[in-house]
């Protein structure tokens, strides 16, 4: 059933938001320029890689050292902007209608962190990735990754429909209002080195 949901809504979102998908790779390749696209390999269900699809947001610069600058540098008031909206998220429902994620589960991470998570946080590959998810509706990335990982093995123990429709409802009140797009002090979340250290993580 959540399968079938998902392609239909995805599908009907897609349909919904097309003149964006057209729009904004123009945009992008306009004010940020090329590669349209910010392509990933992250893991999906049970820790099996796919390539996840954003629209890229930073900028490719670089120092004189072949290094990419810092992201305060990197990211626009265009990224901000396609990321305060979550509309850098759009091309994720080809995602969905592949089966790669699903519209409500844990945000795929990187493939790196596989090592890193404890049996307990592993379990939060138990069940597809999601556009949105548990932590995402509570806190996103305002909050450390211990918490985190709590509230996505939370939902994996306690998925339903019910649930999923409380999510997909409480996501657009958090677009609407932006809440929790960045860690304090961060314009991206800190990468995940373990449950005790962190370190800063740059993102396309």
């Amino acid at each position: 059933m959540k399968r079938l949901f998902d392609l239909i809504i995805s599908f009907l979102l897609f349909i919904c938001f097309s003149p964006l998908m057209v729009i904004i790779p123009f945009l992008v390749r306009y004010k940020l320029g090329s590669p349209i696209f910010f392509k990933q390999l992250r893991p999906g269900l049970n820790g099996k890689p796919f390539y996840l699809y954003k629209f890229r947001t930073m900028t490719d610069e670089r120092d004189k050292n072949g290094n990419y600058l810092s992201d305060q540098i990197r990211l626009t008031s265009f990224g901000k902007f396609l990321r305060k909206y979550s509309l850098d998220e759009l091309p994720q429902l080809l995602n969905v209608m592949k089966g790669d994620i699903s519209l409500v589960g844990p945000r795929p991470l990187l493939m790196e962190y596989l090592p890193l998570y404890t049996a307990e946080q592993a379990k939060r590959h138990n069940v597809k990735p999601g556009i949105t998810g548990w932590a995402q509706i509570n806190g996103r990335n305002s909050i450390s990754w211990d918490e985190k990982f709590n509230l996505d093995v939370w939902y994996v123990n306690n998925q339903s429909f019910l649930l999923d429709m409380k999510i997909i409802f409480m996501t657009i009140m958090k677009v609407i209002h932006s809440e929790g797009i960045n860690q304090p002090g961060n314009e991206t979340m800190e990468s995940f080195k373990g449950s005790n250290s962190t370190v800063k993580e740059g993102h396309g």
